[in-house]
């Protein structure tokens, strides 16, 4: 995971606790994420994992402690596409996300520089995205507790209308999925706004403490949108046609 490897593309573009309601407040902080999608040798994926933990982890950590970055994480694949591995990282404001990733992998380079190219080995494609908080168990805090297990839904919108898709969220979705962490089935769930990165616009995220927890708080949530709320559910769907599920193994994050 070189230098160049994981922040060209930032460099280029610089010149996710119960809440009452989900919608977010307008003068309200919204944190934006740096998600780097890697795909891996799924032969040797587990090697990756030995290299952050060793190189990057404490780096993370560090950037956490001192203010650098707000939180980061990092998952492991385990039912979805192609995607293996997913690092982030979260900062208050766009140039403050930038910095650190520059910052956080320049002392990683320098100190381990045989582990970056191994871990580019292993690990040799990657997407970048940056998302924006948007609503959540929080509001738009994308730095707070989650569980051992997540569920993404990564979505195609029209960007044409993806802000009314932003509302049903906010308005009619969000007390359903707050129902779920309040009853201790969900820890966590996060909607973020695609900032830059490919085709996919929006994302939900929900955490558990077990995959059965997981499945369960998530079938429940999609019965009560199809069932109990047709009228929104059917034109979120028309406006965010496509989407992709991933279930991750969250192996580290802070907080």
């Amino acid at each position: 995971m070189s230098r160049r490897f994981v922040i060209g593309t930032a460099l280029a573009l610089a010149a996710l606790l119960p809440s009452a309601a989900g919608a977010q407040q307008q003068d309200a902080p919204r944190p934006y994420v740096y998600g780097i999608y890697f795909e891996c040798d799924v032969a040797r994926q587990e090697l990756a994992d030995e290299i952050f933990e060793l190189a990057y982890l404490p780096a993370f950590e560090a950037a956490v402690g001192d203010g650098t970055i707000m939180s980061f994480g990092w998952l492991a694949h385990h039912t979805g596409a192609k995607w293996r591995r997913v690092l982030y990282h979260s900062s208050p404001d766009l140039g403050s996300l930038l910095a650190a990733l520059e910052k956080v992998n320049s002392g990683i380079d320098e100190k381990y520089p045989e582990l970056g190219r191994a871990f580019s080995e292993v690990c040799g494609t990657h997407e970048d995205y940056i998302w924006q908080g948007a609503a959540g168990s929080r509001g738009a805090d994308v730095a707070q507790p989650r569980g051992e297990v997540g569920f993404s839904v990564y979505m195609q919108c029209d960007m044409s209308r993806e802000t009314r898709a932003d509302e049903l969220v906010t308005t009619v979705f969000a007390p359903i999925y707050n129902r779920q962490v309040a009853a201790g089935k969900l820890v966590s769930w996060g909607w973020m706004q695609h900032v830059v990165g490919g085709r996919w616009r929006r994302i939900v995220t929900m955490t558990a403490n077990d995959e059965a927890s997981l499945i369960a708080a998530r079938t429940a949530i999609v019965d009560e949108i199809e069932n109990g709320n047709e009228a929104a559910s059917q034109e979120f769907d028309d406006i965010c046609s496509s989407h992709q599920d991933y279930i991750w193994t969250i192996q580290h994050e802070k907080p």
